[in-house]
């Protein structure tokens, strides 16, 4: 027996899903609709199968190509012209129908018993047979009533409540002869059930109705989608699963991870390919496709999410659809009955409310909030740089398709033939990324000079003595152990301005990118000497002769993140015994807790070993932390008044650039040396900026971003801290114990308050309008300060996350906690009293 699949709908009410998806090809529990429905059939020996299609015809074609890879014939009927309906397909392949066949939905999940029905069709002697289904709400459906032989008697297609007369309804599954065919127009749109099956009635051809036990749902609407799918999950219907069953009621696909502290509870279903992070709980009826991406501590209460999908860190999806290739940012939402269509993006922290359907390849903004559907147009394209440089998901945002585009941007700001470095650190995803970006400067006709793995303050030392136009790092993102940071310098050494992000960006989304000609590609070279260059530097703005005589002995715990080469060989020139810890490298990179461990590690050697100091090197040679002489560590804002003590101490009347919340206990030690503090915004740009233009600055930057000295080069370098810190104990002829004891006693607090994006704004105009301008310093944020004293508070917007940080300084504990509390209840009132306003 032969099927006619009936498969051309374009399945409105299913949208967005079926925007670039004919109805068919939407899938239930990994599988198309379409393949649900042929597995029925082989498993009732039908495996003829005439697919009739209209809408995106090729998805289908394509996917079942001849059938035999699902143990069936298929051929196909393309409705080229206009659609023909249920009944005029069929007719339009009636020379392939020439004996019994079956007609079936290509759009319902059912498991219907069809042997059954057939043999009740040849032993009634049916024209045409109706498989019927008692359902509790027929007003959706063809109402169909029948005799006490099963003969039908009358049909209503759709009624309205008082029209209901029967709760057997029409499955859109047929057995029918050829012969009825005859009834129909050639060429001409025709229904079933509204015009042949009423045709018959009234010519009184035998025609009968075979209600069928079992499961049936016609997934004609997004809550019918969702309730077919937990249906199947919960084997309320007779599915075959694409994968093993791993654990009672989970199945699993081949080649996925899942990490051991996930949380499964069944029924759920996990594709082939995925990777399922830290913490991930994932509820009954969650169903997740191929290739997919769970990001750490992610929480799936009954989501449906189709191949290629990434769900970042602490998102919560419930009862949603995400469709192909959709990416859900970190802590975003996607609450109940919401469908994200395909190749969208949902910023960090943003939310989709209940029932929202946002159509393919739209992007919701980081902390937006949709309440209606998102149908027309598409938002902005986000900006390429963040706070300093382009960062994102390691082989997801930054890709090797990306860098290249990223790196003919760049190029294509430049003037052709024009020299710029690339130099990454030690990580083989840095090195995929690093030679992507070289790919499109060579394409715009740019020379490359590769440093390859070089730490970043050998790379800015080098580049203004190379005489190159800037140059382009790349490493792990020092705060977000999976994502990438790829920064952009100029001829300086330091990052790029502002006006020259723009410019990279325009050339970026305009597609405005230069083509050079085949004798214009550009060249690589890879210059020697790099580390000597940057050595002559270090030696030449040290006291050399205070290092040798200094018989320190340093242990260096490199955290398996930097390359351990280059610090022990400057510090052994000059006769200091270094001590190197953890100095291999690490793929993967380590985590803050890693970090803490190793650091308490580190602790234990400096006591045991009675070294003069530890330091522990991180963000690829730009930032440390150091032990003194007993292992306790010496970070954040006691480093960054240590290190202004220390270098204000050997250059009296200096200048030291520092962070806008910097403690001020900074000022406290100016004024013990006559020395001058310029704040600056809180980014490395503008740390990195100040110190360049400051005349006699000696110092810039702070214990949590890293330590700048202006006469070595412009970035922040913690080879060279550590040099100097040698030099510096030697010259005062103190232990590190007992600076700290010197150090001003300032009380120096933050906390961190969770802002949407859309408030930040509003809360610093509300902040400066309940102040004097008088006590008021806007640097970077809304520093509130007393004139008379070193007592301030500073609300500082977070420039990459929904958040915002509020600091307090004081030399009275009691002020500072006063301050702390009474400002971040301030900011949160304000931040609730918004909401309130948003949600009316």
């Amino acid at each position: 027996m032969r099927a006619v699949l009936m498969a051309g709908g374009s399945g409105t009410r299913l949208r967005p899903l079926t925007c670039a998806l004919p109805k068919p090809m939407v899938p239930i529990l990994n599988r198309p609709i379409a393949e649900h429905i042929v597995h029925l059939l082989r498993r009732h020996q039908i495996t003829e199968i005439i697919a009739t299609l209209h809408y995106l015809p090729d998805v289908m074609r394509d996917y079942f190509q001849d059938g035999s890879d699902f143990g069936v014939q298929m051929t196909y009927a393309v409705e080229e012209d206009q659609p023909l309906g249920t009944a005029g397909c069929v007719k339009n392949i009636a020379e392939l129908l020439d004996s019994t066949f079956l007609v079936i939905s290509g759009d319902s999940i059912t498991d219907f018993d069809l042997s059954s029905a057939i043999a009740f069709h040849k032993e009634k002697g049916s024209k045409a047979t109706l498989v019927l289904a008692r359902v509790p709400n027929p007003i959706e459906f063809g109402v169909v009533i029948t005799d006490e032989n099963y003969k039908i008697k009358r049909f209503l297609e759709k009624p309205s409540t008082s029209e209901i007369f029967s709760d057997t309804v029409n499955t859109g599954t047929y057995i029918l002869e050829p012969e009825v065919l005859k009834y129909l127009p050639e060429n001409q749109e025709c229904d079933f059930s509204k015009d042949l099956f009423p045709l018959l009635l009234e010519k009184d051809e035998p025609m009968y109705g075979y209600v069928a036990d079992g499961y049936w749902c016609d997934v004609g609407h997004l809550d019918a989608y969702r309730e077919a799918q937990y249906d199947g999950l919960n084997r309320a219907v007779k599915l075959e699963f694409a994968y093993e069953e791993h654990s009672p009621g989970v199945w699993v696909g081949q080649n996925t991870f899942i990490d051991p502290s996930v949380k499964i509870s069944p029924p759920a279903l996990i594709g082939s390919n995925c990777r399922i992070g830290p913490r991930v709980q994932i509820e009954p009826g969650t169903s997740i496709g191929d290739n997919v991406t769970i990001g750490a501590d992610a929480d799936l209460k009954r989501p449906i999410i189709w191949n290629g999908a990434i769900i970042g860190e602490e998102a919560h999806l419930r009862a949603c659809v995400i469709a192909r290739g959709t990416r859900v940012d970190r802590r975003a939402q996607v609450l109940e009955g919401a469908v994200v269509g395909s190749l969208s993006t949902v910023g960090e922290e943003a939310k989709i409310s209940p029932s929202v359907r946002v159509w393919p390849s739209k992007e919701i903004e980081s902390g937006a909030t949709l309440n209606i559907n998102l149908i027309w147009g598409s938002t902005a394209h986000r900006n390429l740089f963040g706070q300093r440089g382009v960062s994102g998901l390691a082989n997801i945002d930054i890709t090797p398709e990306f860098a290249v585009k990223l790196g003919a941007a760049f190029g294509s700001t430049l003037k052709p033939g024009t020299q710029v470095t690339a130099s990454r650190d030690q990580r083989s995803i840095s090195r995929m990324v690093s030679r992507s970006l070289i790919s499109g400067l060579m394409s715009v006709g740019i020379n490359v000079q590769n440093l390859e793995a070089t730490s970043l303050p050998i790379a800015r030392t080098v580049i203004p003595k190379m005489g190159v136009a800037g140059g382009v790092h790349v490493r792990l993102h020092p705060e977000r152990q999976d994502s990438i940071l790829v920064e952009f310098l100029d001829h300086n050494g330091i990052n790029i301005s502002k006006a020259r992000e723009k410019k990279i960006e325009g050339a970026y989304f305009k597609e405005d990118l230069r083509r050079a000609q085949i004798n214009e590609i550009g060249n690589v070279n890879y210059p020697s000497q790099v580390i000597d260059t940057y050595l002559t530097a270090f030696e030449k703005h040290l006291n050399v002769e205070a290092l040798r005589n200094s018989h320190s002995k340093v242990v260096i715990d490199y955290a398996y993140a930097v390359s351990g080469a280059v610090l022990p060989q400057l510090l052994a020139k000059f006769g200091i015994d270094a001590v190197v810890l953890n100095a291999s490298l690490n793929q993967i990179p380590t985590t803050a807790g890693d970090r803490e461990g190793l650091l308490e590690q580190l602790g234990r050697v400096v006591d045991a070993l009675k070294a003069t100091f530890g330091v522990q090197v991180a963000a690829n040679g730009e930032q440390l932390v150091v032990l003194d002489e007993t292992g306790a560590p010496i970070r954040g804002e006691m480093l960054t008044a240590l290190m202004v003590n220390l270098i204000l101490t050997a250059h009296p009347r200096g200048t030291v650039v520092v962070p806008v919340h910097a403690s001020s206990a900074v000022e406290a030690i100016a004024r013990r040396h006559d020395g001058r503090v310029i704040r600056a915004k809180a980014n490395p740009g503008a740390l990195m900026e100040a110190c360049h233009q400051t005349p006699n600055a000696v110092l810039g930057g702070s214990g949590d971003m890293g330590f700048i000295f202006p006469q070595l080069h412009p970035g922040f370098d913690a080879m060279f801290c550590t040099a100097k810190l040698i030099e510096m104990l030697m010259l005062q002829e103190r232990s590190l114990g007992a600076m700290r004891t010197d150090l001003p006693r300032i009380y120096h607090k933050t906390y961190t308050v969770r802002c949407p994006w859309t408030s930040k704004g509003a809360l610093m105009r509300y902040l400066v309008e309940t102040h004097p301008p008088d006590n008021l310093e806007l640097v970077d944020g809304v520093k509130i300060y007393d004139p008379h004293s070193d007592n301030w508070v500073l609300v500082l917007p977070d420039a990459g996350e929904p958040l915002v940080h509020i600091f307090a300084n004081s030399s009275d504990r009691d002020w500072t906690d006063h301050a702390l509390w009474e400002y971040r209840t301030r900011v949160q009132d304000f931040i609730e009293e918004e909401k309130t306003v948003d949600e009316k």
